[in-house]
């Protein structure tokens, strides 16, 4: 027997070794999916405007992934995971574990981490700096969204200090109130309300927070010139490259199983099947039910609306994918396209806000729908102990009225914080860098004016483009 020991310990170690090392691999895998994610919001955005601004769109879809890593790791990740406790599926990360918390009638509310700021001293650390890559990559998703929204009149020294702030101080706040155990985690533990904000992938924590951006910025920086007439109609600016659209909405949905899927942080957790065809399931119906909603409204099939209800659906269902069953994911697609054609009318016509790309309704708008979906159809077949609380989630629908509260304190804290902070920013960042081009700039094109390239040299664009 005592010959034996040694070797089941043996066996033991390398089985939980595998274990880890399949889990991390998992997570990195997935990690660079999202991170391809990025090709996909190049080209849906720019193709989505025009011609005369392809390049300065361009540029700044592809230098948010470096300013935004940067400010990630100098204080984001460590403001947002700092507190975290550690991630089991990864075999570690026990030193992130410093959260600065009040408490407040005996309850404690978890604000900011304290803990990896430039991944230096104790996050010098294998699983740390993996969980650094995953968690990066979704920062840089949400910091991107607004990029759409602002697109063909914002300066690029603005854009930049914007890039600094949002992955800096914007996300990772409202990300660990929600992923890194802060208070929004913990309403289930200090008030009943279920298990707390539960967010799988990201509905609220990334895309709702990039859209609620999207809309601040909008607003602060005011339409393109000729979008709307003298009586407030709304002018058609359609984008020049469709195909590229379609093919960068592709991508991103290619990108989606990693962003999803890869929420578990465990090849060996099972539910990942499960995760990944409610994905392409919500994305599927999301698409449909927006091009019947506008072939029945206007006659016609609208190939880009159907393209944004596509990432309209995938958006939805970030936040219940792993919680809901297949139905449950075909009716929140369903819901999220036409949610999708109906807010981007309402946006422009109404509210008179210029997105460009309909980010706003996209992100923002169905981001908050996929948070509240999962309250209404959670299932009880998934998240045994999540955020603390035993048993696993359902949502209303399910017999728990108390999840659905959660999830809904979740929307509102989200809709105030992120808007009233970045409302003020956008408008005190005006007073020092203006966001906004000469008009003369405008009307002739940003590519020359602000990023020194022209995307398309060989055309003349100035007179069809103005």
């Amino acid at each position: 027997m005592s010959q034996s020991e040694p070797l089941a310990a043996k066996v033991a170690d390398v089985v939980g070794h595998n274990r880890i090392a399949i889990n991390m691999v998992w997570t990195l895998l997935c990690g660079f999916l999202v991170m391809f994610m990025q090709a996909g919001f190049a080209l849906a955005e720019t193709g989505f405007t025009r011609a005369k601004n392809a390049g300065h769109t361009m540029a700044m879809n592809m230098m948010i992934y470096g300013i935004g890593m940067l400010g990630y790791w100098i204080c984001g990740f460590a403001l947002q995971m700092g507190g975290v406790g550690g991630v089991l599926s990864l075999g570690g990360a026990g030193a992130l574990a410093n959260e600065f918390t009040v408490t407040i009638a005996g309850k404690e509310f978890g604000l900011f981490g304290t803990t990896g700021f430039f991944l230096s001293g104790d996050a010098y650390d294998a699983v740390i700096f993996s969980v650094f890559l995953f968690q990066m990559v979704f920062m840089d998703t949400t910091a991107t969204i607004p990029t759409g929204s602002m697109a063909e009149r914002w300066t690029f020294k603005s854009f930049v200090v914007y890039g600094f702030f949002i992955s800096m101080f914007v996300y990772p706040l409202f990300a660990n109130w929600v992923w890194g155990g802060g208070w929004l985690s913990a309403l289930g533990r200090n008030f009943g309300l279920g298990h707390g904000m539960a967010d799988f992938a990201g509905s609220a924590v990334v895309h709702m927070t990039g859209g609620v951006a999207a809309a601040a910025g909008a607003i602060v920086l005011g339409p393109r010139l000729g979008k709307f007439k003298p009586d407030g109609t709304p002018v058609a600016m359609p984008g020049h490259h469709i195909p590229m659209a379609i093919a960068g909405c592709f991508i991103l949905a290619f990108g989606w199983f990693g962003f999803n899927a890869g929420s578990t942080l465990a090849g060996g957790d099972l539910r990942i099947g499960v995760i990944a065809t409610n994905t392409m399931l919500a994305s599927a119906s999301g698409a449909f039910f927006s091009m019947m909603y506008m072939w029945m409204r206007y006659g016609k099939p609208d190939v880009s609306m159907a393209a944004n209800g596509l990432l309209a659906g995938l958006v939805a269902i970030t936040s219940p994918c792993a919680f809901v069953n297949s139905v449950a994911a075909v009716g929140i697609g369903a819901v999220a396209g036409i949610l999708l054609c109906v807010s981007v009318l309402f946006v422009e016509q109404t509210l008179k806000i210029d997105d460009p790309v309909g980010a706003i309704s996209v992100h923002g708008v169905n981001g908050a729908w996929g948070v509240l979906s999962l309250g209404l159809f959670a299932d009880g077949t998934y998240g045994e102990g999540l955020n603390g609380v035993e048993g696993a989630v359902k949502g209303l629908f399910y017999g728990d009225v108390s999840q659905f509260m959660a999830q809904l304190a979740g929307v509102i804290t989200n809709i105030v914080f992120v808007f009233v902070v970045m409302y003020v920013f956008f408008k005190l960042l005006d007073k020092v860098v203006p966001l906004r081009v000469d008009p003369e700039l405008e009307l002739e094109g940003l590519d020359q004016a602000e990023v020194a390239v022209s995307a398309y040299p060989d055309f003349n664009l100035k007179k069809a483009m103005k």
